[in-house]
């Protein structure tokens, strides 16, 4: 079984501000989801730490991460063929309209949530309301996981744990986790929008049809 301390050798002598690094790092490195909520678990159970402040300190170190993957795919998007945009303008204008709840369910849950956060810049979605609403998530989760971690102890974490007889396998898992959101990430950006959302969501293809018409007529003048 893997110790707590085979993941964080350090975790006994950090702070808050050793929550807020590991927390940032851990969020800013893209597709691969750094386990950095144990930690935050394991400064919840301690007495000394307010949880409110362990949960507040996380959250806004976890956002600060985000907020660069997101940058870095919204300004990103330059590098993408005109082909590949306009299979995405579906997307966009979708997500322009309900990318919040994406986001703020992706941020309350320890799913990997880059494959919400990196389709969402790619399709130039709102900052402030990405902030906002990754913020309100995260703070949902820390507090859900600090709040455990003081009425559960060690015990909320412990099955988990030896489930893993060698830290090895863990950061394999964490790199296999990585390859998989990289795929699927791949493939959201090679998927036609346009002919799957059309079927439900019209209004997402609307100004597409018009721009192909317009297109048409001046080809033929």
């Amino acid at each position: 079984m893997v110790d707590i301390i085979d993941i964080f050798p350090f975790g006994e002598g950090l702070g808050y501000l050793g929550l807020l690094i590991v927390s940032f790092v851990g969020s800013a490195i893209p597709l691969i989801p750094a386990p950095f909520f144990f930690l935050l678990a394991i400064m919840g159970i301690d007495p000394k730490f307010d949880p409110h402040l362990l949960a507040f300190t996380s959250a806004i170190a976890a956002t600060g991460g985000k907020m660069i993957i997101f940058y870095g795919s919204y300004y990103g998007r330059k590098m993408l063929g005109e082909k590949t945009k306009l299979r995405m303008r579906p997307m966009q204008k979708f997500v322009g309209r309900y990318g919040w709840i994406a986001a703020f369910i992706a941020a309350a849950t320890p799913v990997p949530d880059d494959i919400i956060y990196i389709p969402l810049g790619l399709s130039k979605y709102n900052p402030i309301k990405f902030l906002v609403a990754t913020f309100v998530g995260k703070v949902l989760l820390s507090e859900g996981i600090v709040w455990a971690a003081r009425t559960f102890g060690i015990s909320i974490i412990q099955p988990y744990l030896e489930t893993v007889p060698d830290p090895t396998i863990l950061y394999i898992s964490l790199g296999v986790s990585g390859v998989i959101v990289t795929v699927m990430i791949i493939y959201i950006l090679r998927i036609d929008w346009g002919k799957h959302m059309g079927k439900w969501f019209p209004w997402t293809i609307e100004d597409d049809d018009d721009d192909k018409n317009k297109s048409k007529k001046k080809n033929k003048n």
